[in-house]
């Protein structure tokens, strides 16, 4: 009986650990539902609980913090709480379409903003083009990079980052999720920014491969490239609201640079896209805010391919460097059998480069593949919402 007793004990243990989001026992739950400072070990978050974040938590060298499927974390109210897993630690946030893992504000659906906390910041050891070793911008300070392309920082996927994206310091934000030096080890699949205050998804260097990254409704730019990046994100799409976008700053669907002051260090930043769909406002009141497509600025390269581009309120595909132009003039960068549609055709094509005129790109872009669209707003609603979105995204008023 006592052996019947044990048995059945131990299976009733075993199927709570499967309820909660895994096979595995969780390792070191913390005892208070708060977290702030630093989490130095291995320590797992249960779906059984809210968990909040604090002010920054940082997540150090060694540490790894798993996060099981369908796990609730919200930031504190007064002290806006982030989520930075430090250079050498890692993160395991692995969620399912069913369960997905959310990160939220800590207020009341009807209150929410933009802004309303920090966001997840990834460090890793990946390759920049900095000549000095760089520190992560938003007031976290913590540094960056290295000579190791494959390492991994851990696995998001199937996670919701909602409501983030605070500004420490002018020119100085912490995006929904930022990855800095991020290595092509690291796992990030099915990921969702709603209404990011700053960028949805920024990249500093490094050689993190991502697909299916859903940025709804942001502020700034949804996908942000620097410093040296050189990774492939398949599958990416970005909606913008009409109604909300930066007061201080343009609405990009892409923002690329080599750097901020547009200098040859290498590796240059050059992104890989490919199956993006990116639906500007495509609204004649949309905020004058609302900005370009594609927008390659500082002596970046870039590929994109199999994409669309639609909607922008201000252009489609712009080229805002002489540096830029060159790398497309010479095949370097490449824009292939993608689809266009500015909110005035007439603005499809845009370039600053005397070495390439808009009229120069237009010729090119038009011979390799790429087509100069008129999709209805309703169908570029029904474009904004592929397959792989089902189930585990969610598109709320803003506030909700």
């Amino acid at each position: 009986m006592r052996k019947f007793l044990l048995l059945a004990s131990v299976l009733g243990l075993f199927s709570c650990t499967k309820e909660l989001g895994g096979g595995e026992p969780p390792i070191n739950v913390p005892s208070s539902t708060t977290l702030n400072g630093n989490i130095n070990t291995t320590t797992t978050l249960t779906s059984d609980k809210v968990w909040t974040l604090k002010g920054y938590v940082y997540v150090t060298d060694g540490a790894k913090l798993i996060i099981q499927p369908g796990t609730t974390i919200v930031s504190d109210i007064s002290e806006k709480g982030a989520l930075c897993i430090e250079r050498g630690a890692q993160i395991i946030a692995e969620g399912t379409s069913t369960k997905p893992i959310i990160f939220t504000s800590g207020k009341v659906a009807g209150e929410r903003s933009p802004g309303d906390w920090g966001g997840i910041v990834i460090l890793g050891k990946a390759k920049t083009n900095r000549s000095s070793e760089p520190t992560i911008e938003g007031g976290i300070g913590r540094p960056y990079g290295g000579t190791n392309d494959l390492d991994n920082s851990g696995i998001l996927k199937y996670v919701r980052i909602e409501y983030a994206g605070i500004a420490a310091l002018p020119n100085s934000e912490i995006n929904a999720l930022t990855l800095g030096g991020v290595g092509s080890g690291t796992i990030i699949e099915n990921v969702q920014t709603i209404y990011a205050n700053d960028d949805a998804f920024e990249f500093f260097g490094g050689t993190v491969n991502a697909k299916n990254l859903y940025a709804f409704a942001t502020a700034d730019d949804d996908f942000d490239f620097d410093f040296g990046y050189t990774g492939t994100i398949n599958n990416g799409v970005s909606k913008r609201d009409p109604k909300f976008v930066d007061n201080g700053d343009a609405g990009n669907g892409v923002e690329c640079d080599n750097d901020g002051v547009g200098s040859s260090a290498q590796p240059f930043t050059h992104p890989k896209l490919i199956g993006m769909i990116l639906v500007g406002p495509f609204d004649a009141t949309s905020l004058a805010n609302h900005n370009l497509g594609l927008r390659w600025r500082r002596a970046t390269q870039f590929t994109m391919t199999n994409s669309k581009i639609i909607g922008y309120q201000k252009g489609s595909f712009s080229i805002e460097s002489n540096e830029t132009a060159q790398a497309y003039k010479d095949g370097i960068s490449k824009f292939e059998n993608n689809e266009i549609q500015a909110f005035d055709p007439l603005l499809n094509f845009k370039s600053t480069s005397v070495l390439f005129t808009a009229a120069n790109m237009k010729e090119k872009a038009l011979s390799q593949g790429n087509k100069e669209v008129s999709y209805t707003k309703a169908e570029m609603e029904t474009l904004s919402k592929p397959v792989w979105s089902n189930g585990w995204t969610r598109f709320p008023i803003k506030g909700n």
